[in-house]
């Protein structure tokens, strides 16, 4: 076997862990419950502690990354993410579980974007790329359909710690091959890292999310929601404000004044904000309404991931004879029909009603999530493979932890009404949730269809207008630093064209 196909072996190993566990604990939260008393805030944040920390730090990540090695970040990151899987399994409690989740994600927040961006070092044939994409998104949809499986199998046998400790082996594997196989990548500019805008990032989104999980004990409009809020949108206003005035920014903010990157990003983030919000709902389900045991609850999420995989690999050959917009529409048009089956849930619906939304929403996924993705990707230019990717990620992580926060509001918000019983008042609460999720993502399909190109941009014009701000950026800041003032910037420029 070719020693790519190895290397890629290892960022898919690297990248099964982190989604793993991104489904593992859904399947896990009645069992805390049970054992270790946690309510709906606590069982929130066991969720979002992960993939809050995740989103916060992929952007300065993705930079680290580009300057140091992106090798030496993605074995940093496993290394801090095994570590971390080992202290939250014997963490003991609800507070430390907590605290293990968040430092987990600080590692998963190195790990991800370092397997895109070395992928696409490793394949520099556009075709064994392209095949290496599909497989490196099947990696991820098997990861979906592993966790809740993996997770009831390990409930079932032995302590709900077990869930995390089968993060360890994988991890120990792609850390002893990960220097044999995969070759170091960098950015050949040296950049500075901007400190101050990954620190208004990450606090703007902490406090954002903390105002809507707190927002239904608190009350929507108390004084502490409030305040929260509207700090959390001063960082993220300053945040853009840093963002356009630094010479070097962590996230280029006029990236966003191209339809095609805007587009892309709403809809990654509308699809991940659907999908975790839901799977925070239907695991549940599946074991307080439908009875389930933690591992056949698992197995009854497969669905999903199978049409993932099955319409994943398809997309783009989808796309190259219908176009991105078309398909990327269908795709949340499905998503969305889905998710309107599940708002039709009652107490005797049976497991039925819920498989087809799986296989809506897994089809749904597999046909927009990648072309989605690949616009993204094709916005930037390939020196910035790295935070390209961490831009890509954080749509999904910051999609996916305000879909938990906001879908867990609701539940927490309508789950006491005047039901009969508590599985009626639960699954009152689920209706209104999937139907206001499913709401969100037929907007996400309009979006698409008026925002997305019709085709992918196969010119690189794109691309090369995205290098020539780089280069004349980079320039800039060169000639700033030097002290030759923005003259050598534009000479600098000039011979970059």
């Amino acid at each position: 076997m070719s020693r790519r196909w190895l290397a890629l072996g290892v960022l898919c190993l690297s990248l099964l862990a982190i989604v793993i566990d991104n489904t593992i604990v859904n399947v896990a939260l009645p069992t805390l419950v049970r054992d270790l008393d946690a309510d709906v805030s606590e069982l929130q944040w066991v969720v979002d502690a992960y993939t809050l920390v995740f989103a916060g730090l992929l952007l300065v990540a993705g930079a680290l990354g580009d300057r140091y090695g992106r090798r030496l970040t993605l074995l940093v990151g496993l290394a801090v993410f095994g570590a971390a899987s080992g202290w939250a399994a014997y963490a003991g409690g609800v507070d430390g579980l907590i605290i293990a989740r968040a430092v987990m994600g600080a590692g998963a927040a190195f790990i991800m974007p370092a397997t895109l961006s070395l992928l696409i070092s490793v394949f520099p044939d556009e075709r064994e790329r392209a095949l290496a994409v599909g497989i490196w998104a099947a990696t991820a949809g098997l990861g979906v359909a592993l966790g809740p499986v993996v997770g009831g199998v390990l409930l079932d046998h032995f302590w709900w710690g077990s869930i995390f400790i089968v993060n360890v082996p994988l991890v120990a594997v792609a850390i002893v091959a990960g220097p044999r196989l995969l070759p170091e990548s960098r950015d050949p500019v040296v950049r500075r890292i901007d400190w101050l805008g990954a620190a208004l990032s990450g606090v703007g989104l902490v406090t954002l999310v903390w105002a809507i999980i707190e927002a239904p004990t608190a009350g929507w409009t108390s004084a502490t929601v409030l305040s929260a809020g509207a700090l959390a949108a001063a960082l993220l206003v300053a945040f853009v404000v840093r963002q356009r005035r630094t010479a070097e920014p962590l996230l280029d903010v006029h990236l966003f004044a191209d339809p095609r990157f805007t587009a892309a990003v709403g809809t990654i983030t509308v699809l991940f904000f659907a999908l975790f919000g839901f799977l925070f709902l239907s695991t549940q389900y599946l074991q307080f309404v439908l009875g389930y045991s933690p591992s056949a609850a698992g197995v009854r999420v497969l669905p999903y991931a199978g049409a993932m995989i099955v319409f994943a690999p398809l997309s783009s050959a989808l796309v190259a004879r219908f176009g991105t917009k078309r398909v990327v529409t269908v795709g949340m048009a499905l998503f969305a029909a889905g998710l309107a089956v599940a708002a039709t849930l009652t107490t005797d619906a049976g497991y039925g009603r819920l498989a087809i939304t799986f296989v809506l929403m897994g089809a749904g996924m597999g046909l927009a999530g990648a072309p989605a993705t690949e616009s993204i990707m094709g916005s930037l230019p390939p020196a910035r493979a790295n935070i390209g990717s961490a831009v890509n990620d954080t749509t999904r992580e910051l999609g996916g932890a305000l879909g938990v926060a906001i879908v867990g509001s609701i539940m927490a918000s309508l789950g006491g009404g005047n039901a009969q019983s508590a599985q009626e008042a639960f699954v009152h609460a689920m209706s209104r949730a999937s139907f206001t999720v499913a709401v969100i993502a037929a907007l996400g399909a309009v979006l698409a269809w008026r925002y997305l190109p019709a085709r992918p941009d196969t010119t690189g014009v794109t691309s090369r207008h995205g290098a020539e701000r780089e280069n004349r950026g980079t320039a800039a800041a060169v000639g700033q630093r030097a002290g030759l003032g923005q003259g050598l910037g534009d000479a600098g420029a000039g011979d970059a064209g």
